[in-house]
């Protein structure tokens, strides 16, 4: 019996030993295949444009908090704000932060409603409940024009690659 376990487990780990290679051969292959789809293309520039994004968002919040560089909220916004054009929600989160405390940039409801919102729109679902929450409390000290003004901005807003 002990010896039939340890050969299950030896042709377990051989099996994905060997499908740890297939997947790496087919990503080397796709990197350098010249023939490659123009959908695969456009997908792997996404995944790249997504990756700047959120580079940007978290070297905003190390500026922000000043963790491993001087602390700057002017920097910070300016990070956010790259972030959240190119449709990171957590840079749309963070400066929806900013806008609504007035932190690096001026105090605008308008703008944090707007930027809250986006962000509670694209939010992975383990964060989403809690953006909803931050974007309803910087909606309580908007009056009802201020809040459509908001809706209107987000529903306008496209995301531009940088």
């Amino acid at each position: 019996m002990d010896k039939a376990a340890k050969l299950l487990s030896t042709a377990l780990a051989l099996w994905l030993a060997a499908a740890s290679c297939a997947s790496s051969a087919e990503l080397y292959e796709g990197q350098t295949n010249p023939n490659r789809t123009k959908h695969a293309a456009t997908k792997t520039t996404s995944v790249r444009l997504a990756a700047k994004a959120k580079a940007d968002a978290l070297l905003g919040f190390k500026y922000e908090h000043g963790l491993g560089v001087p602390q700057s909220l002017e920097i910070a916004a300016d990070l956010y704000l790259r972030a959240a054009e190119q449709g990171d929600p957590t840079g749309q989160y963070y400066l929806g932060l900013m806008y609504d405390k007035g932190l690096g940039v001026w105090q605008d409801g308008i703008l944090a409603y707007k930027w809250l919102n986006l962000a509670a729109a694209r939010a992975p679902a383990r964060y989403r409940e809690q953006y909803l929450r931050i974007r309803d409390a910087a909606a309580s000290k908007l009056t009802p024009d201020q809040i459509y003004m908001g809706q209107e901005l987000a529903i306008q807003w496209v995301p531009k690659p940088q």
